[in-house]
């Protein structure tokens, strides 16, 4: 079945997406839960697919409505009956600073709060919970609940609902560009949640880490090699688990893509959406993003922080930085001439060099990969997943301008993710094997000046290679 068609035999019944909405509004409005979900994407994207398909808006109007009174109601009741067991229990044993957030919020608007609260995304969640347990009167909370969850359910529709019937019929966007569209959604969806959930699952704090430490520690087998990682500090989960999933994930996708003597579907469609969006300012900025991400671009980023390892004898960091970038060059290298696969395009500078993986891409993400996971160790935990958040914003203008250049498909950037998210894997499972002292003091100002202006002379004074 072409791509198109499943998508399409996978777009869900009016009925369904109804259910879908006051679940996700239900979901979002309970108490901490809706603090690990994206819910603003989620709706946004349901109410994208009712207007595509002209459902009416009273039903998901009203749809979000009850599911944003019944969250609240419910957080309200376990607070206001549950006080000591919900503070004892996760995520708030682990996070305590959430509910003095919303006590602090709570005094400030008294019982305001409530229907405030609704609209502030950080102490949404938090504050129903946190006025049952202030013991705010329940006739008082009904009042609020209802009336801020009349205002709160047409504004958080209408924009996806808008966006779904205007996507067709305003945009006169091609045949196959929905079918992308969604498929980039997803991911979207897909990525906010590893980021915003995932991750803290495999730290020492997550229950992942504590559910897999235990199994583990009951396996004879298993047991002597956990404890050993465990010595010098946290066992690499996150790592690990990286290792295993980015590994799994390469092999399957290579063998999808030399399956196919052409260019996949997603990549026909993906290609399709690029030259719809296609524009002079798109293709310059493109152009200087491809610069930034080629070969004389990474050096000059990385030149003044190499030096510097160098300078202050920090041997084990340059070593671990230059056989990473080693490696995915030798990957890359390897990978394009045993697969031969042939570009979009080919201009002239490129001739000879093949599509997949994309090592624009592999690199990049190498780059900000092991970046974000050096400053990362240096910070507070509480403040890490900005770290990846701002890694991953970097990694992605890189990897897009070869789409819009048009010298790879889609396929060889989801090829060289994966091969770079391995690097940075396997580099930091070495990393991680043992004590290593701290990168501080660091003179990252100055660094990151020295970076910025090699790279500018680089994009304004030399050809694309």
């Amino acid at each position: 079945m072409p791509l198109a068609d499943l998508l399409h035999s996978l777009t869900p019944s009016p009925a369904l997406i109804v259910c879908l909405v006051l679940a996700i509004s239900l979901v979002e409005s309970l108490a901490l839960i809706g603090l690990l979900v994206p819910g603003v994407v989620l709706i946004t994207t349901a109410a994208s697919l009712a207007g595509h398909q002209d459902l009416g808006l009273a039903w998901l109007i009203g749809a979000a409505f009850i599911g944003a009174i019944l969250g609240d109601g419910v957080s309200f009741s376990l607070g206001f009956k549950h006080h000591e067991q919900v503070t004892q229990r996760w995520p708030l044993s682990l996070h305590p600073e959430w509910l003095g957030r919303g006590a602090r919020f709570f005094e400030r608007y008294g019982i305001w709060s409530v229907f405030i609260g609704r609209f502030v995304g950080p102490v949404r969640p938090i504050i129903p919970l946190v006025a049952g347990m202030m013991r705010m009167p329940p006739r008082t909370f009904i009042w609020a609940n209802i009336t801020s969850a009349a205002l709160w359910a047409p504004a958080y529709i209408l924009p996806g609902y808008l966006l779904g019937r205007t996507w067709q019929h305003h945009l006169n966007l091609p045949p196959g560009i929905e079918a992308a569209l969604l498929i980039l959604a997803a991911i979207i969806v897909v990525l906010a949640v590893i980021f915003s959930w995932g991750r803290h699952q495999v730290t020492r704090h997550g229950r992942l880490y504590r559910a897999i430490a235990g199994s583990v520690r009951r396996v004879p087998l298993l047991r002597r090699p956990w404890l050993a990682m465990s010595q010098t500090g946290d066992v690499p989960l996150a790592s690990l688990l990286l290792l295993v999933i980015a590994l799994g994930s390469l092999s399957g996708w290579t063998l999808l893509v030399i399956a196919h003597h052409e260019p996949l579907e997603i990549d026909l469609f993906i290609q399709q959406l690029f030259s719809w969006l296609q524009s002079d300012v798109l293709y310059r900025a493109g152009n200087v993003f491809a610069r930034i991400g080629d070969t004389l671009g990474i050096i000059a980023l990385t030149l003044p922080w190499a030096a510097w390892m160098l300078v202050s004898q920090r041997w084990e960091a340059l070593l671990h930085w230059s056989g990473a970038f080693a490696s995915v060059a030798l990957l890359n290298t390897v990978g394009k001439g045993l697969f031969g696969r042939a570009r979009p395009e080919t201009p002239d500078y490129l001739m000879g060099s093949f599509s997949y993986p994309s090592a624009h891409t592999s690199t990049a993400v190498v780059l900000v990969g092991l970046t974000a996971a050096f400053v990362a160790a240096e910070i507070p935990r509480q403040k890490r997943f900005w770290v990846y958040w701002i890694a991953l914003a970097l990694a992605l203008p890189m990897a897009l301008s070869r789409l819009v250049v048009g010298v790879h498909w889609f396929s060889d950037l989801v090829g060289g993710a994966l091969l770079g998210l391995v690097v940075c894997a396997l580099t930091l499972l070495h990393w991680q094997q043992q004590s290593r002292p701290s990168m501080r003091p660091c003179p990252w100002l100055l660094l990151s000046l020295a970076s910025l202006v090699l790279i500018s002379a680089r994009v304004g004074f030399f050809p694309p290679v």
